[in-house]
């Protein structure tokens, strides 16, 4: 029987494998299915509004620790069956923020770029890859990565 068992392993293995897709079957997420994303994100206590970006992806918008914040979708064809995400942030400055201050944060924190914009308000944001999906656990803590990054980096600029 160890051998009919170890002979029926691959066989098994096949459906398996198939069913990677993203969605409520299979409890995973992806870039791939923004909806799934939306509701996950609504399921950890966020507002998560879909829209679409002016190239026609995906792009939810929610909210953090007082600040708006969107997530884009890239890597998508036709709109559709993106391969990742960026959480992003930017804030409206009144004179803008120094340079060396983004320098510092990128220096010494190990998640979240940041940038200035081409008026230099400050921008953060935090690339996630999907490709091979995302457990609802692993998109948990990354959001919780993603708003501690917020919440740390409003305090950086003196937001």
């Amino acid at each position: 029987t160890l051998l009919a068992t170890a002979l029926a392993l691959p066989l098994l293995a096949g459906p398996l494998l198939a069913q990677t897709q993203p969605g409520p079957a299979t409890g995973l997420l992806s870039a791939a299915d923004p909806q799934g994303l939306a509701d996950a994100l609504q399921g950890l206590g966020y507002k998560a509004q879909l829209a679409t970006d002016d190239k026609g992806d995906p792009r939810i918008d929610s909210a953090a620790d007082g600040a708006n914040f969107s997530i884009w979708f890239y890597g998508c064809t036709n709109g559709k069956d993106c391969g990742s995400i960026q959480f992003s942030a930017g804030f409206d400055t009144p004179e803008g923020v120094d340079v060396a201050v983004l320098n510092q944060w990128n220096h010494s924190t190990r998640f979240g770029k940041a940038y200035a914009d081409t008026t230099g308000d400050p921008h953060v944001e935090l690339d996630v890859n999907t490709t091979g999906m995302l457990t609802p656990e692993n998109f948990a803590n990354t959001v919780g990565i993603w708003t501690q990054v917020l919440s740390d980096f409003q305090r950086h600029i003196g937001w």
